[in-house]
């Protein structure tokens, strides 16, 4: 209890991307511009499809809830990365370390959970479309919503209970631009074996039970649309799912990536990468993703374009 009580106190170091002092400012431009796009493009997608009544169903209801996940976390990750860019003192306290790891380890699960409710809704729309709006009442999916956010945290709560039973009495250096788990166990003095199995298990189960609902979900929407007698459906029922595919690719692909990767000192620049790819790049593909392949919400951007120009008149 005693080593426990000296952590609360300590200050961690950020160690970011110091070893390459040429690109602190090339990295900061970067990084703050796509923070900006992904800003800009979650915000937007969240108005859109509250103006738009075209867009009031339930995949745009879940859709409105998965850009403000990925504005929440890019927003826990992100700043911080510019700062420690900037500035010569990269420190952050342990209290500010565990709060962020808690809110971005709570948004990541939510998230996970959130692409296997909107797989769930697409199955329903394609292998149900006469039933699609009775079989997905508002009640059910505001129960499946706060669902996934109440699973996200107490899954969160658990590992990061974890993480607050280890003692940090020796380098108190986080070789990360963030408190991502393996770097603060990485930091940590104490024995890790309960934390680490409890992260494994948490993560494993949430990885495995999220592609198993993705799977079974597109497996009934591929028997269905391959059953359609006419292209014209074929390519419909597509078109809903063109975009999430892409989403759930690229989510759970980078996450395996990270999976992947043992922790050793080797691997730690290519696991700062593959963090960068994940709470920078990924919450601005998005809403790209949807945006640019749905004709609802282009024509929704197109209106609201044309009504600025023709309210600031030359």
């Amino acid at each position: 209890m005693d080593e426990r009580n000296q952590s609360a106190g300590i200050t961690f170091v950020l160690s970011g991307f110091s070893e390459y002092p040429q690109l602190q400012m090339p990295l900061f431009l970067v990084f703050f511009a796509i923070y900006t796009v992904s800003v800009v493009g979650n915000l937007g997608m969240i108005v859109i499809i509250r103006i738009n009544p075209k867009l009031h169903t339930p995949m745009y209801f879940f859709l409105s809830h998965l850009s403000f996940l990925d504005f929440c976390y890019s927003s826990i990750t992100t700043p911080k990365l510019l700062e420690i860019l900037v500035v010569d003192v990269r420190t952050i306290s342990y209290v500010g370390c565990m709060m962020q790891f808690f809110l971005g380890c709570t948004l990541v699960i939510t998230e996970m959970s959130m692409l296997a409710v909107m797989a769930y809704d697409r199955f329903v729309a394609v292998c149900n479309p006469l039933l699609y709006t009775v079989a997905m009442s508002p009640k059910l999916c505001s129960l499946l919503v706060a669902g996934t956010y109440t699973w996200g945290g107490m899954c969160s709560l658990t590992i990061t209970c974890s993480l607050l039973e280890l003692s940090f009495c020796g380098s108190n250096i986080i070789h990360h631009f963030g408190c991502e788990y393996s770097a603060i166990i990485s930091a940590s003095c104490s024995d890790s074996h309960v934390s680490q199995m409890t992260c494994f298990i948490i993560s494993t189960l949430n990885e495995v039970c999220s592609l198993l609902i993705i799977l079974a979900s597109y497996v009934f929407i591929i028997v269905t649309i391959i059953r359609m007698p006419s292209a014209g459906g074929l390519r419909k029922a597509f078109s809903t799912c063109a975009s999430h595919l892409t989403a759930i690719t690229i989510f759970h692909g980078v996450i395996l990536l990270l999976y992947c990767v043992p922790n050793s000192r080797s691997s730690q620049l290519f696991t700062k990468v593959a963090t960068v790819l994940f709470t920078v790049v990924v919450p601005m593909l998005n809403p790209l993703i949807y945006s640019l392949r749905n004709n609802d919400v282009k024509e929704t951007i197109r209106k609201l374009v044309n009504t600025k120009k023709f309210s600031h008149p030359m």
